[in-house]
């Protein structure tokens, strides 16, 4: 890391935690330069570079302070906020993230929802395409693993300078900034927390239609070699939407393949609660005969299924959406640089009941 970043991260944390408020003044050069033990020139290095993207402001005499990123009166003031679902799992808390965010600095926010389908996709870009308040997008991706028809729209909306932020996973095709969780390092957490606890048979139930889970798989992969693990395609199972629509019938499919297993890493905490409830309808149990993990730390994994809560990596959540919010902000005040939004979580195994220690 270049020394002027640290100062560009510590000025940014301040001015996101609100302890910088916009037009308040920043700490003098002497001040930046003594707390981080840096020289003059590198601290102005780092307050140019912040001022080229628009979070900071210099009045001659006078001293740097932050910008105001608030919507004005008569400017586009509406980001439009689409999800793939709304009303359960990780979303509420997401939506009220970025609800937050932007109402603080003057913005509204309009709220739709794709039901992870490209006709409701293609129908919501069309009808922002026709509008003239819109100064921003935050989208989350529907089926990003997959080819999607709605490309030309995206580009379409670039064409008119609405700014695109994609959250949860991304389009490959476009290159374009995403605020999400480090999928593939959260995967790799996950299987070592199994590798951990002396698992070496262990399967995976990942997702094949979102990018998260070539992502989580990339990870999976990762963690069984480092090991020195044999890496087995017959443990790898794949699902989609509909089939995780379905419920647990739709993971008995999987079962033969994971028989030799001793441990599962499932997609998320949704698919590792029904993987639980499909495995104890067979008189499987976990974890005394097989330990599951999964991704997001929902409700579902902190409840539990059939008693055992579930091990699980965290999803942001609340934080994420802080966090897209305030990426797109900058994105539509940014100054002659064009402002780096794409930042990925990384977070911890939370340990419960589902994983048991093998002899």
């Amino acid at each position: 890391m270049a020394k002027y970043q640290k100062v560009i991260d510590w000025i940014t944390e301040n001015i996101d935690s609100g302890v910088l408020k916009p037009g308040e003044r920043i700490p003098s050069e002497n001040e930046l330069c003594n707390r981080f033990d840096l020289s003059r020139q590198t601290i102005r290095h780092a307050i140019a570079k912040m001022a080229e993207d628009g979070l900071l402001e210099s009045r001659r005499g006078s001293g740097t302070y932050v910008a105001d990123q608030r919507a004005e009166e008569g400017e586009r003031n509406v980001v439009a906020v689409v999800t793939t679902y709304v009303d359960d799992y990780i979303f509420p808390s997401t939506i009220k993230g970025i609800e937050n965010t932007l109402s603080n600095k003057g913005y509204s926010m309009q709220l739709s929802f794709s039901n992870n389908t490209v006709g409701k996709e293609r129908q919501i870009l069309l009808d922002l395409l026709g509008r003239n308040d819109v100064a921003g997008l935050i989208m989350e991706p529907v089926k990003s693993a997959l080819p999607n028809p709605n490309m030309d729209l995206y580009r379409k909306l670039q064409d008119k300078k609405v700014k695109i932020l994609f959250i949860n996973s991304f389009y490959p095709e476009l290159d374009l900034p995403h605020v999400s969780l480090n999928d593939a390092l959260s995967a790799y957490n996950a299987v070592r927390a199994l590798i951990d606890a002396g698992h070496e048979e262990i399967g995976c139930v990942l997702k094949l239609d979102d990018g998260q889970g070539r992502e989580r798989y990339r990870g999976y992969m990762k963690a069984i070699t480092e090991a020195g693990l044999t890496f087995s395609y017959d443990h790898v199972n794949w699902i989609d939407t509909i089939d995780i629509a379905k419920g647990k019938s739709a993971l008995k499919k999987v079962r033969d393949r994971l028989r030799s297993c001793s441990a599962v890493f499932c997609y998320n905490d949704q698919v590792a609660g029904l993987m639980i409830e499909m495995l104890t309808d067979e008189g499987v149990r976990v974890p005394e005969d097989i330990s599951i993990i999964g991704i997001d730390d929902s409700d579902i994994a902190r409840k539990g299924t059939g008693g055992v809560t579930i091990s699980s990596i965290p999803h942001p959540k609340e934080r994420l959406g802080e966090k897209a919010a305030q990426n797109m902000i900058r994105m539509i005040h940014e100054g002659k640089l064009s402002y780096n939004a794409t930042y990925e979580f990384e977070e911890k195994v939370i340990i419960r009941d589902s994983i048991s220690q093998r002899a």
